[in-house]
């Protein structure tokens, strides 16, 4: 028996932080969905099976209302999907250049737009104490000597993940025990981000997000966020704007690239930004499952 369809709505699948097509972290961004249900927006983000899909319910003159899914629920505020949205609406046409709001979960975040991208500002600076970090490490199937001794703050910008610091070696190891996981940080809604830190402002990150069932994300912009606010809660930034960047992705065969900044007044960090590039990959129309249907 055929599925009843209470709409036909346009697409766009494009690549964020992506230094080229076909890497970084892919996001489906649905347009003109101001009439869908919850349960529509997480049909459609489990027939997409991406880590997230935006729903875009408005375009207003200077920004946008969106709603953010991963296939199993809905976030508050994501990274990846901010940046992206916010370019293929300007990229489309629907929305100028320059710096556009973003109405989501959190509130009104801006996100400048570029020819090739976009750069998402945070919310407000979250930090506090997190789980032991040789606890942490054992969740995450690895070793005490393998982190750096540093403090798993839960720290973020508008979604917390919990930071872990590890020797370089240690990264490529780390496995997710799930329950372990979930038992260790019960209301952390963003993850866990694990950091290898390189010479000078270069870092590897591997991010296992809570809202993907600790799955392993290619490219996530929040948890950037939330590093530029543990690098200056440790004193690895100075005073002032600090600029750093993240490769993430490298397990997953998407390499991703995130150029974050961290601004830091007092010894603390005040705000952080991220951008990457954004490509567009694809293009279509999905049938949205009438309520009756799910």
């Amino acid at each position: 028996m055929e599925a009843t369809v209470a709409a036909v709505l346009p697409f766009e699948v494009v690549d964020v932080f992506a230094p080229r097509p076909f890497a970084g972290n892919p996001l489906a961004v649905v347009l003109d969905a101001g009439q869908l249900t919850t349960g529509q927006c997480q049909a459609l983000a489990r027939e997409f099976h991406l880590s997230e899909t935006t729903f875009v319910t408005a375009v207003e003159a200077r920004g946008y209302r969106v709603r953010i899914f991963t296939p199993d629920t809905e976030l508050p505020f994501a990274g990846h999907p901010s940046v992206g949205t916010a370019h293929t609406l300007v990229r489309l046409g629907l929305l100028p250049a320059g710096t556009v709001q973003q109405v989501c979960g959190v509130g009104v975040v801006p996100v400048e737009v570029t020819t090739t991208g976009a750069r998402l500002t945070g919310g407000p600076v979250q930090l506090r104490p997190g789980p032991d970090p040789a606890a942490l490490a054992a969740a995450l199937g690895l070793r005490p000597d393998d982190v750096t001794g540093r403090p798993a703050h839960l720290v973020g910008c508008g979604i917390e993940f919990a930071q872990l610091d590890v020797h370089p070696g240690a990264l490529d190891r780390a496995v997710p025990d799930r329950r372990a996981l979930a038992a260790l940080l019960p209301d952390v809604e963003g993850g866990v981000s694990v950091l290898a830190r390189g010479p000078g402002t270069e870092h590897t990150v591997r991010v296992f997000a809570g809202g993907l069932a600790w799955e392993e994300d290619p490219a996530t912009g929040s948890a950037a966020l939330g590093t530029g606010v543990w690098l200056a809660a440790e004193g690895l930034t100075g005073e002032g704007t600090t600029a750093f960047r993240l490769h993430q992705g490298a397990a997953l065969h998407r390499p991703s690239v995130l150029d974050a900044t961290v601004a830091v007044e007092g010894g603390r960090a005040v705000g952080a930004t991220v951008a990457g590039d954004v490509h567009p990959v694809s293009r279509g129309t999905i049938a949205v499952p009438s309520s009756t249907a799910l």
